[in-house]
């Protein structure tokens, strides 16, 4: 009798030291796996975007100073070091000069097209005898005010207009196409808020349009490119 009641109690202090091992297994799982949430968590920089830890790229979506270890458009372009992010900031600006410069393009095509087909569509007005009166048989009126001589031409293709044909027209798209491009990419990285781009794209823009639009004002030959203040998104 007293050897079952001994057997009992060992039993039951045998379930009773399992049911507590499983119990303390079961809160160490969930306290690592709460642990891991946290480290997880705490490696992604809300501000930043930090992916992971080391030298993560740091991607914000709000305005930031981030230097090394900033990305760019992909994961390729990775700050690492500070001579690489200034190798960065020049190529920036010399993006936003390239876009001045494809601006200035665009226009010098279109006057070059006018000229070409003003010289084709040019008339030459030959006078005749001045000697002549109308004692020699003329019997209209003679012209009154400045008349045309040997050598002066009257533009008639520049009042009508002019319609590119297909291979001029290609290359107009061409060029539009070209600026659209630079255009967009100039725009994504300004999406990045990254203080120090923002100004490079200022300061490329500023430097491309004093060297590229330092041109004559007025004239005949303006072409819609001209009253642009920005190409940027087409």
């Amino acid at each position: 009798m007293d050897m079952s009641m001994d057997m009992s109690m060992d039993m039951s202090s045998t379930m009773d030291m399992s049911t507590t091992m499983a119990m303390a297994t079961t809160t160490s799982a969930a306290a690592a796996a709460t642990t891991t949430s946290s480290t997880s968590m705490g490696g992604m920089d809300m501000g930043g975007m930090n992916m992971g830890g080391g030298h993560s790229c740091k991607i914000s979506m709000l305005w930031n100073w981030n230097t090394v270890d900033a990305c760019f458009l992909s994961s390729s372009w990775h700050i690492k070091s500070s001579g690489m992010f200034a190798g960065s900031c020049i190529g920036v600006i010399l993006l936003a000069i390239l876009l001045e410069l494809l601006r200035r393009s665009v226009k010098e095509y279109d006057r070059y097209l006018v000229r070409a087909h003003a010289h084709d569509d040019r008339v030459v007005a030959v006078p005749g005898n001045s000697n002549e009166g109308t004692e020699s048989g003329r019997t209209s009126p003679k012209p009154v005010g400045p008349q045309p001589t040997i050598g002066q031409t009257t533009d008639t293709g520049a009042a009508a207009g002019y319609r590119p044909n297909i291979y001029e027209q290609a290359i107009r798209a061409l060029l539009h196409t070209a600026q659209f491009i630079v255009a967009y990419f100039l725009m994504l990285l300004a999406m990045y808020y990254n203080g120090y781009f923002i100004i490079c794209i200022f300061i490329g823009a500023y430097i491309g349009s004093f060297i590229f639009q330092w041109e004559k004002l007025g004239g005949s030959q303006q072409t819609s490119a001209a009253g642009e203040a920005t190409v940027c998104c087409g």
